[in-house]
């Protein structure tokens, strides 16, 4: 069910230039999280993989013009989002063609504000937004960083974490010297940590003194029930609620949420 625009969306952009930091699994799992609390969410697949389209269980054959319809301006996100099985959880699917978005768009006038046109022309969205950028910083990402009002970052607890988050730090800076001066940072959520690693307890705690407040106080284990979840068609929560990964990001919506109280009231 879709809210009036009366109240603007919160629209957060979830990237990571590096694959496999789990961008996907913190997108589905912590818009489920919302959703399960009774936030009214939008997930965006904007990553040509489309896994985050196939972690909730959405089939190729329904995905319609999915998120390239959106980017091109042929449908509105009322005709192209999709039902998931979360209740207050709807997604505009990725479909095949976003492959060739970037070479195909990159002629266009005012080919990095696609995204964001699109939502602006839109009557009734959701309280929350969600776009599932693809690895690396193409057209698609910084589409999703200049519709965005802030980056969320997944960040995998391992040796080269620091050095792979400068690249995308860089973008986030052009982007708002360019192109969004709102732009903000959400925030940075640690990722597949091991409290039983040495490495990955290090890792966190150089993460955390570099980038300060900034690093999300609830951190997402190495899980098997994340891993197998999506194979399943269905988020964490769903699939086992019990686990430490449906309970780790339980804990990092709540999170979610309370960072936005207290910049609501700052």
């Amino acid at each position: 069910m879709l809210e009036s625009r009366a109240k603007r969306p919160r629209i957060i952009a979830i990237a990571n230039q590096k694959g496999g930091v789990g961008k996907t699994t913190t997108a589905i799992n912590l818009a489920t999280a919302l959703a399960v609390g009774g936030e009214q969410v939008l997930l965006i697949d904007s990553d040509p993989q489309g896994n985050a389209s196939t972690g909730l269980g959405i089939a190729q054959t329904i995905r319609k013009g999915g998120s390239y319809a959106l980017l091109a301006h042929e449908a509105s996100v009322a005709e192209l989002s999709l039902p998931t099985g979360v209740e207050n959880l709807s997604i505009v699917p990725a479909v095949p063609d976003l492959t060739g978005a970037d070479l195909e768009f990159s002629q266009l006038d005012r080919r990095e504000f696609l995204l964001r046109d699109a939502l602006a022309k839109e009557v009734q969205l959701p309280a929350q937004i969600f776009i599932d950028c693809p690895p690396g910083l193409g057209l698609l990402t910084l589409n999703a960083l200049v519709a965005a009002d802030a980056v969320l970052i997944p960040l995998q607890a391992e040796f080269f974490a620091l050095e792979g988050i400068s690249q995308l730090m860089r973008t986030i800076d052009m982007v708002k010297r360019r192109l969004n001066p709102a732009l903000a940072l959400e925030g940075i959520v640690l990722t597949m940590t091991d409290r039983r690693n040495n490495l990955s307890e290090q890792v966190s705690a150089d993460v955390r003194g570099h980038f300060g407040d900034a690093v999300y106080e609830t951190v997402i284990p190495r899980n098997i029930r994340i891993t197998e979840a999506p194979s399943h068609g269905l988020p964490v929560l769903l699939y086992d609620f019990r686990s430490t990964g449906a309970q780790a990001y339980l804990s990092l919506a709540a999170e979610f949420l309370k960072r936005a109280r207290a910049r609501a009231l700052a």
